[in-house]
């Protein structure tokens, strides 16, 4: 049939309705937010603990209603321009500088990015599907990445208005489940309300509208506290905002243009610390140019096509699908004849399939295994109940079948993923949301386990394949072990999948730990000469001491103090050696005013200078630039025989001494130290054939860059381009606070990266991950080809 209006004209539409449908709903948010506040207030706990939480639920109240108005606000600001306030809505005038993005824009991000994904793991396949009508009526293949309609927007203006009411990240992170359920079921509740009121219009009919029960959301508070006026997010009386969101009227009572966080330059410049869980999710949800974004989106849109198939043959399989997402959902329970099945077909795969024999049999042959496996596919259907049950069936065997030909993965592990599929059936019969979400316990184990045995050579017989081909063995036995127990062994293996590997890297694989150890040592020096630094600034802030004298402590010998205390220990005799000497330079660089003074500073020069000369080879320091330090030094020494120099009483010089000898006592937290290439000093002499260090290349990175740096996960293999040369590279072991990484070659060669260069690498393509899709992505794309031709196979 022909569309109703102008394709532009339903693509703007469908914008403002999508707004109207949100805005309705703040009030039950707002309200029921309130209330989680509350509940929450009112339980025992700790002192400082109920006093924080009374903050939060009376800072709450307070500004609950400035947060509606800001989000309005914001909505209106998006529907107007199409997207959030950007650097463009900077006043006339304003002039931009380059400078360092601070690390509450960061945490800022982080926060925004954490609710996105909240609305995406409810709301995707509403979204995709909206996606695909909005972008057809515009002619285009995708959506702009800052469209209104996409999740990180509406997460951008929600917290941008909670922090220009007044309320704190810290709140924030009290009330963070509510807040993720509430927006969530918002924003799903949105899309479904546009995509029916799409499909009336005749935009893409044949995209089928999903079953949607709303739930009722008339809060009994609703007329209560922070608004004085009604309102649902249901049909019924009209709440704040309504009757004024639609076209022609402001969405909140106007007051002028500076309503709302996106219409000033200020609401979009506030920014705000979010804890120190970093990520997970972080700043990659800021734009659909960040990778993790990329993957992550299209890997949902793989699986809503996959649902979407099914559920046109298979009602029933769309219906138990999304029951399962409800958050009090549990497991669906198996069949009897097919949990009979299931364990006896198991059985057979796990005497028929495992690794060579002592006696030299070989591995079963791909071939072999799936015909195998094909021939048991049929006696489980056979014993299968329920048309859903016959088609998770076809679907796990498309998916195995597609893993077990995987090239990439070595012959010797594919035995192992095979004894898999059996545990992976009945996880994905009983908990159907295994096809709904790219979380599950058990895609992900798949896939980290597919990540790191990708990037063996499949010839290769190796320590390192050996290793992993053990632990593997180890986790396929482990979920044998717990048929009944769905994804919580798959959760418990994963874990400890990811311990082994860091374990592995650090005390086990020949080729990585010495580069492990030089790395931690790295780390270690470079905390601690940042650590030293912060120390001594402390301790000479109110000591006059010569500049000279004074930089040459911050910057080069709290160097060698690190240096000497990784080596040796913070009490070993060349330690103290060298602060002995920090003190005897401070001292010899104070106002000598008599002839004895002046006479004990030429007695001490030499064993001085001599240990100068020693710090400084130790951390690196060539003879020439040696020479230059000394020289600067001999000014300050020269001023201070002159008495030009301010005089430093002796109680103070012996409180100086003694609190350098007990200094790291009073050494700031490792925890708060960041390690960035302004702060450290040189990683250069840390060259060599065990360790090299990159010091140069990629490009300035962006905020999502430097959040995927952090989120690189320890086995997963890259492609690295570097030096004229493109070779694969393991991530062996992330440092402190993952601001160090190191990457090992299959040759063994260590290379070691500082967290900023990391994410230069990234920014500027030098650095990519091996695999363009995970294993099990792969595998549904291949699964949905073969239901493209023959999608009766899923019901026979």
């Amino acid at each position: 049939m022909p569309l109703s209006a102008s394709p532009e004209s339903l693509a703007a539409q469908a914008r403002r309705r999508y707004t109207e449908e949100l805005v309705k709903g703040l009030v039950g948010v707002v309200q029921t937010t309130l209330d989680g506040a509350r509940v929450l207030a009112d339980k025992p706990a700790e002192a400082a603990v109920f006093a924080r939480r009374r903050d939060i639920h009376q800072a709450l109240h307070a500004g609950a209603q400035a947060w509606h108005r800001g989000i309005v606000g914001g909505l209106r600001h998006a529907l107007a321009s199409g997207s959030p306030a950007t650097r463009s809505d900077l006043p006339p005038g304003h002039k931009e500088t380059l400078s360092l993005v601070p690390d509450d824009t960061i945490e800022l991000e982080i926060v925004t990015s954490r609710l996105a994904l909240a609305i995406m793991d409810r709301a995707s396949w509403e979204f995709a599907d909206l996606r695909s009508r909005v972008a057809h009526l515009e002619g285009r293949s995708e959506l702009d990445a800052h469209d209104m309609l996409r999740a990180h927007v509406l997460a951008r203006i929600v917290f941008d208005a909670w922090r220009l009411a007044g309320l704190t990240p810290e709140g924030w992170r009290e009330l963070q489940a509510v807040l993720h359920e509430e927006f969530a079921l918002l924003a799903e509740e949105a899309y479904h309300e546009t995509n029916r009121w799409l499909v009336e219009q005749h935009v893409l009919p044949e995209v089928d509208l999903r079953p949607f029960i709303r739930r009722s959301r008339t809060h009994p508070n609703a007329s209560l506290g922070w608004h004085g006026s009604t309102g649902s997010r249901s049909t019924g009386s009209r709440g704040v905002g309504e009757d004024s969101a639609h076209i022609g009227l402001p969405l909140v009572g106007d007051t002028g243009s500076g309503t709302g966080f996106a219409a000033t330059p200020a609401g979009r410049g506030g920014h705000g610390y979010y804890g120190r869980e970093g990520v997970g999710d972080e700043t990659r949800m800021m734009t659909r140019g960040a990778p993790l974004v990329r993957s992550r989106e299209h890997a949902e849109a793989v699986l809503g096509r996959l649902n979407r198939l099914v559920a046109r043959h298979v009602p029933t399989f769309a219906i138990s699908t999304r029951a399962q997402r409800l958050p009090l959902a549990g497991p669906q329970a198996v069949s009897p004849g097919l949990a009979r099945a299931i364990d006896t077909v198991q059985q057979g795969i796990r005497q028929r399939v495992g690794p060579p024999s002592r006696y030299g049999e070989a591995a079963v042959t791909a071939p072999v295994l799936l015909e195998e496996l094909h021939q048991r596919k049929q006696a489980l259907k056979k014993a299968a109940a329920t048309p859903e049950e016959r088609a998770t069936i076809e679907i796990v065997a498309l998916l195995f079948q597609s893993i077990l030909t995987e090239e990439r993965i070595p012959a010797g592990v594919r035995v192992w993923f095979a004894r898999l599929q059996m545990p992976v059936l009945r996880v994905a019969v009983s908990e159907p949301d295994f096809f709904a979400t790219v979380d599950h316990p058990a895609r992900r184990l798949i896939d980290r386990m597919g990540a790191c045995v990708m990037g063996f050579d499949s010839s290769s017989t190796g320590s390192v394949g050996e290793a992993l081909d053990k632990e593997i063995k180890r986790v396929v036995q482990v979920v044998e072990a717990y048929p009944d127990t769905g994804r919580r062994v798959f959760q418990t293996v994963l874990v400890e999948f990811e311990k082994w590997l860091e374990h592995y890297f650090s005390t086990e694989n020949e080729a990585t730990k010495k580069g492990v150890s030089l790395a931690q040592q790295v780390e270690q020096r470079e905390t601690l000469a940042i650590q030293y630094t912060i120390e001594l600034r402390r301790m000479l802030a109110d000591v006059p001491v010569q500049e000279g004298v004074r930089q040459f402590l911050f910057h080069v010998w709290a160097d060698v103090l690190a240096t000497t205390a990784v080596r040796h220990g913070a009490q070993g005799e060349q330690t103290m050696q060298m602060k002995h000497a920090a003190a005897d330079l401070i001292w010899s660089a104070s106002a000598k005013v008599t002839r004895e003074e002046r006479a004990e500073v030429i007695r001490r020069l030499p064993t001085l200078l001599k240990s100068l000369r020693e710090g400084m080879a130790a951390v690196g320091i060539d003879s020439a630039k040696q020479g230059e330090q000394i020289r600067q030094l001999n000014n300050s020494l020269a001023a201070a025989f002159t008495a030009k120099a301010a005089v430093i009483p002796d109680d103070r010089l012996r409180e100086l001494m003694e609190r350098l000898e007990t200094v790291e006592e009073l050494l700031p937290d490792a925890d708060s130290v960041e390690i960035d290439e302004s702060m450290v000093l040189d990683l250069s002499g840390y060259q060599g054939g065990e360790l090299e260090v990159v010091l140069e290349g990629g490009s300035l990175p962006t905020p999502a860059m430097l959040s995927w740096a952090r989120e690189l996960q320890v086995g997963s293999w890259y492609m690295l381009d570097r030096g004229g040369r493109s070779e694969a590279v393991q991530l062996a072991w992330h440092g402190l606070k993952k601001q160090l990484s190191l990457f090992v070659t299959p040759q063994g060669r260590c290379l070691l990266f500082q967290q900023q260069r990391l994410a230069s690498y990234l920014q500027a393509g030098l650095l990519l991950p091996a695999q363009d899709e995970s294993l099990t992505v792969r595998a549904t794309r291949s699964a949905l080809a073969k239901l493209d031709v023959d999608v009766s196979r899923l019901l026979n």
